[in-house]
């Protein structure tokens, strides 16, 4: 006698389907945990890298300046003094931010640093941050290791000019993520050797192009929205970061002059 079974093909199919949905489901979860352990890497662990890297190269670079220049120095002679030089203004025309030179520093300031060597120290007082300051803003040699970078042909810290500033603001120690709460009057120190130079905040541009070079001109002005920035030659400070946080499609800007 022959028996009929119906009904088994669609089960078939059934368990065929419910086997690859939870195939799915656990390739789902799989790249899920994946996703979050990179996440987890990127945001937190990149930076606790970074700034712990980052304070101890600040704390390298102010062990070497407290060391005497020569062997019949006083090595208290070397540290970086509490108050700001006077540096006067010499009213002297500065090279465009495009230029391959340095600007001359004024007397007593240091010769231009080697290429991606951190030689100064950035202090926010307002955010608690202390950061050092390397030649140039290359992603991987200097801003990945939690440092700020300098733009490569902008002043000097101290001299006439524009000091032109880029830090991180997500990831990789985010030295300047919290510098949209900036305001007027706040300080901005930066340490290099035997000098301290202080600059107070003046203005602040909230969102700009990526490609507004006028912001680390050595008068520092926008293209983009010219009614921002400066008209006049001065000693200025500039710092740069991406936003909104986690993209860079556009740029924040800080400015300051220094305190005479």
């Amino acid at each position: 006698m022959r028996v009929v079974v119906q009904g088994g093909g669609r089960r078939g199919r059934r368990a065929g389907l419910a086997g690859v949905l939870w195939g799915a489901a656990e390739l789902a979860v799989t790249v899920g945990v994946v996703v979050l352990l990179l996440v987890v890497h990127q945001v937190w662990w990149t930076n606790r890298q970074a700034l712990a890297a980052a304070h101890q190269q600040v704390r390298d670079l102010e062990r070497e300046w407290a060391l005497p220049s020569d062997p019949g120095s006083d090595p208290s002679t070397a540290r970086v003094p509490a108050a700001s030089p006077s540096v006067s203004a010499s009213g002297a025309p500065v090279a465009s931010a495009s230029a391959s030179a340095e600007p001359a520093p004024p007397a007593g300031a240091q010769a231009p640093p080697a290429q991606e060597s951190a030689y100064g120290v950035l202090r926010i007082p307002r955010l608690g941050v202390v950061v050092p300051v390397a030649q140039g803003v290359d992603k991987r040699a200097v801003l990945d290791k939690g440092y700020v970078g300098h733009y490569p042909g902008t002043a000097q810290p101290g001299a006439e000019g524009n000091f032109a500033l880029a830090g991180h603001r997500n990831t990789h120690g985010e030295p300047f993520r919290y510098i949209n709460r900036l305001r007027a009057g706040d300080e901005l120190i930066v340490d290099v050797r035997g000098q301290r130079y202080t600059y107070v905040v003046g203005k602040v541009l909230a969102e700009t192009s990526e490609r507004d070079t006028g912001v680390i001109a050595p008068v520092p002005r926008s293209t983009v929205g010219p009614e921002y920035g400066y008209g006049e030659p001065g000693a200025y400070i500039t710092l740069t970061t991406c936003t909104p946080e986690y993209t860079s499609k556009y740029r924040l800007v800080v400015w300051g002059t220094m305190r005479r």
